[in-house]
């Protein structure tokens, strides 16, 4: 038999998504694997997945290979497409600007649409329109997506000119032999793809708005000009979509953040370093309050940390290793440190200062630490991403047979937090990371842990694979907010490698030493970036136990500006002011109502004469004659159990 006729024969098997296994050719690619299953699926096909990786159709399959088939009527197809859109925005700018001094960098799709970076760019947001038109004609030409696999060499020819497209080659041309370009009408561009068959296909297109980025995210490379866009399939898709973005501009909390003088972020402070105005640092300390009730109760001790440790610290905990590149580091002296990233270490070294019976435990620190991650400067936005940030940390030292009791109280303490703010939440096991410590045993021991856990409390919950902690798995709890977007929060993780790292033992009921598992656990993930969801999904407009001004007496005249006054005497245990400004109450129930304010309280010659008060609430509906003690009453209740809406008015 011949070498050929040897290799025709030889089969390979490829897993489907029902579990089912599917016997194919050794050279089949994606697209032949469809074809198998079915001729009608064969021609649906826009791309694949293989072991969870969005790729062409036309890359060949492998060996015990997890496969996926995607049509437009996956998922994925809005990704595929919006890739596709990305390379249009790329040709369109080649069409209408200098296409020898313009250089491609990259373009990719997102979450929300594409983005394509270039480099010796001059545009403004007023430029676009042209753009988008130029888009829209090349969709309307249909041409072909072709994908052409070429060797190291004539790629360099190719991209002779293209900067940042030769250093990604040169990337590529260390594990490979070849690489892809797809072609469409008179422009390519050096692409794995995947990609829709034609211009065509691509549904709506609109250019968003223009930004700077540095290449390859380091701020010490140069700024290019990243251009947004999104796509969608039809017109009513894209509507819905600038919709929610206009709303969340409307809620964007750096706007709110500014209006109610909450919080600010200077250059003379330096980039991701808040400032906590009086205003924004009432709330943070209700938010702190909360979870110091939830800790106490739950058997927490309060610990306290330092900001900055010797690097020694990080070295033998693992982080120095797996977040040098996100530390902060400096000299002093002959001795290294290090601004802390976390606050687990601390706290392991605290446990390690004892010594302990298993009787002792769980031991549960608790601590509102703050803890510094030299984020990119480009990637820096409000209080959503930041240098410093504060998590309401916990960490348990506990004996293994106390794990699922544990971990279980954790999550009544998450779901008591999210459930408070009337959130909607998803839960989510994340498994072993490519960049972790231990073995495989343990990771495989801690993983089995916490999905019984939410296996035996009948759960739902998602796989994330590659998602979990350098040192452990971990559930994260995702919410939603009340425009529909998700947000990363609550989390809890289990560590096996930590105790081993800082050799921390108890003495067991045998009277040998043993090894703790360590729990870290975050009922709101970072403050500053629940803070900030909080600001976007009440639009400002905190309930009352949160609002930095609860209530605001309103005198009509200045005749009633004394018993403004002792009205609000009656309320010294809210958070309470009188305006006492000579302007119409027209005007004031404005002030108090573009201030987010959730009760004003009015209060005239009628009010003063029977000793009673108005009551308005930021709804704009008003009761009168109202005794004093049942608003008052009405507001402790409102207060103490949390409720997210004044609702005095609205039963």
């Amino acid at each position: 038999m011949s070498e050929s006729d040897s290799q025709s024969q030889e089969r390979i098997t490829v897993v489907l998504p029902d579990g089912s296994e599917l016997e194919v050719d050794a050279d089949a690619t994606v697209e032949d694997c469809a074809y198998e299953i079915g001729p009608g699926l064969g021609s649906d096909t826009v791309a694949g997945k293989l072991d969870g990786d969005l790729v062409a159709k036309e890359e060949p399959a492998y060996d015990g290979a997890e496969l996926e088939i995607i049509t437009d009527g996956s998922e994925e197809y809005l990704e595929v497409m919006r890739h596709s859109a990305a390379h249009c925005l790329a040709q369109a700018v080649e069409r209408l600007y200098d296409e020898d001094a313009v250089k491609l960098a990259i373009g990719p799709p997102t979450d929300e649409g594409f983005y394509y970076d270039f480099d010796n760019l001059e545009i403004d947001e007023e430029d676009l329109a042209d753009l988008e038109a130029e888009i829209e004609a090349i969709i309307d030409e249909d041409y072909d997506i072709e994908r052409e696999v070429v060797s190291i060499d004539e790629a360099e020819e190719r991209l002779a000119g293209e900067p940042y497209k030769l250093e990604l080659l040169e990337e590529f041309a260390d594990e490979n032999d070849t690489v892809t370009f797809y072609k469409q009408g008179e422009w390519e561009d050096l692409c794995a793809g995947p990609h829709v068959d034609s211009t065509g296909e691509i549904g709506v297109v609109e250019l968003l708005e223009i930004a700077g980025a540095y290449w390859r995210g380091d701020e010490d490379n140069t700024m290019q000009t990243r251009i947004y866009g999104t796509a969608f399939e039809d017109e009513s898709d894209l509507e819905d979509f600038l919709e929610r973005k206009r709303e969340a501009e409307k809620r964007d909390h750096r706007r709110i953040g500014n209006e109610m003088d909450l919080f600010s972020i200077q250059d003379v402070t330096g980039p991701g370093l808040p400032l906590y105005h009086p205003a924004g640092k009432t709330v943070l300390s209700e938010l702190e309050g909360f979870v110091k009730d939830l800790n106490e109760d739950a058997g927490y001790d309060y610990v306290e940390t330092p900001h900055v440790f010797k690097t020694d610290l990080w070295h033998r905990s693992g982080h120095y290793e797996n977040y040098q590149d996100d530390m902060f580091i400096f000299d002093v002296g002959d001795d290294e440190f290090g601004l802390k990233p976390m606050n687990c270490p601390g706290h392991a070294a605290i446990f390690q200062d004892h010594s302990w019976s298993y009787r002792d435990l769980p031991i549960r620190y608790a601590e509102n630490g703050k803890v510094y991650r030299k984020e990119q400067r480009g990637e820096l936005s409000g209080l959503s991403r930041v240098w410093a940030f504060t998590i309401d940390d916990g960490h348990l030292f506990i004996r293994p047979d106390q794990i699922r009791q544990e971990v279980e109280e954790i999550m009544d303490m998450i779901t008591d937090v999210l459930e408070t703010f009337d959130l909607d939440y998803e839960m989510a096991l994340a498994t072993r990371p490519e960049k972790s410590v231990g073995s495989d045993e343990i990771w495989d021991r801690a993983e089995e842990q916490l999905a019984n856990v939410l296996e035996n409390r009948a759960h739902d919950y998602e796989i994330e694979e590659g998602d979990g902690a350098f040192y452990g798995p971990k559930i994260d709890f995702a919410f939603e907010d009340a425009i529909g977007r998700s947000w990363d929060g609550p989390t809890v993780q289990l560590d096996f490698n930590m105790p081993e790292r800082f050799d921390l033992n108890y003495v067991g009921e045998d009277n040998e030493e043993h090894r703790p598992v360590m729990i870290h656990r975050a009922l709101y993930g970072s403050y500053e970036r629940f803070f900030m969801m909080l600001i976007e999904h009440y639009e400002g407009r905190f309930p009352l136990w949160l609002a930095p001004e609860q209530v605001r007496v309103l005198p009509i005249s200045d005749d009633n500006l004394g018993y403004a006054h002792r009205v609000a005497n009656e309320f010294d245990d809210f958070r309470v002011e009188v305006d006492g400004r000579d302007s119409t109450l027209e005007r004031k129930i404005r002030a108090a109502h573009d201030d987010r304010v959730p009760y004003q309280i009015i209060v005239g010659d009628n009010e003063e004469e029977d000793g009673n008060i108005s009551v308005r609430d930021r709804f704009e509906d008003q009761e009168y004659d109202v005794e004093i003690e049942e608003f008052r009453s009405h507001l402790e209740a409102e207060r103490d159990e949390q409720r997210t809406e004044p609702d005095f008015l609205q039963g």
